[in-house]
């Protein structure tokens, strides 16, 4: 719990301090180190505790990484479908929230829409909310991936960060996350009019920490070699629908190949998952040695664990 007793909420990575965001990344990697050693990954830290699990939308990584890591952590969990609330039936939204805090100690919430809907359920102080997904954000995917950084490389500081594809909700977590971190550069390549939304880069300025930089481009001209990671995620990300009838022919060019981890041999290739082989990566890079995705998506449990426990106050 927050220090005056009322609940932890994230929404938004721009509404956790650097503080924060950092506790909850070392604290995944922390929980990931212990997995692999006889130690395990479980406790009772989580013990009476009452898990909402609601999704609107399909998930595998994010739904099942709070499903399993509440359960480990001794958490009791109740899963909601999108038929089952009474919102289907004309309940408000204020009135959902404050039946569930009454009953709940933490709702993990998948809907893909605004996020004004989550904030309105942490509109009080007894259950936390989390956002797992929403239009704009998936806050805990950026927070998995600086996990997933943090195992790899031993720091998130000063490494640099190639994105290629669409600037949807993974990538502004992304741009969040990793300016946070001193030196750290993100360039972006995005096809046209698939960027970022303006006010994440502003954002992003507003809170980098000295040196970070998140950069963006709408062409593959100079690619930069010296990168430690290429990104890329889903053309068509989840609740999702594109306006042009032949965007996929604008996306095609920026597609990872063979040939552009060639550019940067020393890279890891990182993916969020589902992937379409063919489409935004190759199953060659997908399947390769550099491929990382499949130990970034089992990083998601170990860094839900650690948010969880953020939000009940237990570091």
């Amino acid at each position: 719990m927050a220090d005056d007793g009322s609940a932890r909420h994230l929404i938004s990575l721009d509404d956790l301090t650097d503080g924060a965001v950092r506790d909850i990344v070392e604290r995944g990697a922390t929980i990931a180190r212990r997995a692999a050693t006889a130690t395990g990954a479980t406790g009772s830290g989580l013990a009476g505790t009452v898990v909402g699990i609601y999704f609107r939308r399909t998930s595998t990584r994010t739904r099942t990484a709070f499903t399993s890591g509440a359960l480990r952590l001794g958490a009791g969990v109740i899963a909601y479908g999108p038929g089952d609330l009474q919102l289907n039936t004309g309940e408000s939204s204020e009135d959902t929230g404050r039946v569930l805090s009454g009953m709940l100690d933490v709702l993990v919430a998948r809907t893909a829409d605004d996020p004004a809907e989550m904030r309105v359920w942490a509109g009080q102080r007894r259950m936390a909310v989390v956002n797992a997904m929403s239009a704009d954000e998936h806050p805990t995917q950026a927070l998995a991936d600086l996990t997933t950084l943090t195992l790899r490389f031993g720091s998130v500081e000063g490494l640099r960060v190639l994105y290629l594809g669409e600037g949807n909700n993974t990538a502004a977590a992304l741009a969040r996350g990793l300016s946070r971190y001193p030196g750290a550069r993100l360039e972006l390549r995005t096809p046209p009019g698939y960027g970022l939304a303006p006010e994440v880069h502003r954002r992003a300025a507003a809170t980098a920490a000295r040196g970070a930089v998140v950069r963006e481009r709408h062409d593959l001209a100079d690619l930069p070699r010296d990168v430690d990671v290429v990104y890329t995620t889903r053309w068509q990300t989840t609740g999702t629908s594109k306006p042009d009838p032949d965007w996929r022919a604008v996306f095609a060019p920026f597609r990872v190949t063979a040939e552009v981890m060639e550019r940067a041999p020393k890279a890891v290739f990182m993916h969020d998952l589902p992937a379409h082989r063919g489409e935004e990566v190759s199953a060659e890079v997908l399947d390769g040695p550099a491929a990382i995705a499949f130990e970034q998506a089992e990083n998601k449990m170990y860094s839900a664990m650690a948010v969880l426990e953020w939000c009940r106050g237990a570091y």
